[in-house]
Parts: C-alpha cells; sequence; structure tokens
C-alpha cells in the first residue's frame, strides 16, 4: 500500500497515468531540467514513462516518489521522493522538482521536511543523502535550511545536454 503523506498545505500522494500531464509540465520546463541531470521532455509519451518508472521503483524497493498536490487542487505541481534506496544500508538519496509557478512559496521546503520525517521514521533510515548542481542556489540553500551537511564535490558527475557538471554531495544523519 502506497504511504499517503501530508502537511498543512500539501497532500504527497502516489502518482498514477493521470500525472502524466502534471509531469510533463514539469519536465517539459528547461528551468526545471536545467539543474536535474535530465534532457527535457518533448512528449507526453515520455512523461507517462516517467509515472511507468517511479511505479516500477517503488515495487522493487529501489525508490519512492510522491505527486505533490496542494490540498484543494487537483493535480501534481511537481513531485518529491527518495532514489537510490537501500534498505539494507538505511540510506537513500532525495529528489524532487517543482514547477516554477509553484517556487519560492515554501512549498518544497514544507515537502521535503515531511519526506525526511517519512524517511527516519517509518523506512528506518540513518542517511538521507542529496546531490546537487554546484549552481543550483535555491536547492542548496534549501538542503542547508533543513539541516543537510555539504560533504564535498563530485567532479564532472552529472550529465545535462551533453556536458558534465560537477555536483555538491550532502547527508543528513537521523541521529546527529
Amino acid at each position: 500500500m502506497f504511504p499517503t503523506l501530508e502537511t498543512d498545505r500539501l497532500v504527497l500522494r502516489e502518482i498514477s497515468k493521470n500525472d502524466a500531464e502534471g509531469i510533463f509540465a514539469c519536465f517539459s520546463n528547461a528551468n526545471v531540467t536545467r539543474y536535474y541531470g535530465q534532457e527535457t521532455l518533448e512528449n507526453i509519451e515520455q512523461a507517462s514513462a516517467f509515472v511507468d518508472f517511479f511505479t516500477n521503483s517503488y515495487k522493487e524497493k529501489r525508490g519512492i516518489r510522491w505527486g505533490i498536490e496542494r490540498k484543494g487542487t487537483k493535480g501534481i505541481i511537481g513531485t518529491i521522493g527518495f532514489n537510490a534506496w537501500s534498505p539494507k544500508h538505511k540510506r537513500a538519496e532525495i529528489g524532487y522538482e517543482i514547477h516554477p509557478k509553484q517556487w519560492r512559496k515554501g512549498y518544497t521546503s514544507e515537502a521535503v521536511s515531511e519526506v525526511i520525517e517519512y524517511g527516519f521514521g517509518e523506512l528506518g533510515l540513518t542517511r538521507i543523502g542529496a546531490l546537487v548542481f554546484i549552481d543550483n542556489e535555491a536547492s542548496n540553500n534549501l538542503l542547508a535550511k533543513v539541516g543537510f551537511q555539504k560533504e564535498g564535490i563530485l567532479r564532472d558527475y552529472m550529465y545535462q545536454n551533453g556536458e558534465a557538471y560537477d555536483t555538491y554531495v550532502y547527508s543528513l544523519l537521523k541521529n546527529r
């Protein structure tokens, strides 16, 4: 059973085929994919493939991805979740994106805090990591604000549009 999470303003819920349009709205926007390590989507079929990927990742216990929906509205404004989930080693990497129309409203911070709590509490994680393009100021600031520590730089770690980029690696530990 896929867990649904709630915050004051958001519902974090399972992503379904009906969300392909919302996923396309995010991932077809170059401002969203600029620091994502993912090429900008060109059609709705690619967004449907994302839905399948998220579903399979959860079934195979490799990750969990929620759709971010504002309470009282229909349709997702972004996604958030854990990638590279290793139950054996009690760790995962957090990832998220939100549509630019919803930037600077505190939604991402609200969702990140809830997912961190779920990861440590329900999934039994002891470490949550994050990889962020060095130039992604908004995400770097958000992670620092919620308590992540910068551990270092991974050189030429992610590719975007055929070009290699350095990323910061962050961690948040349960008991520190």
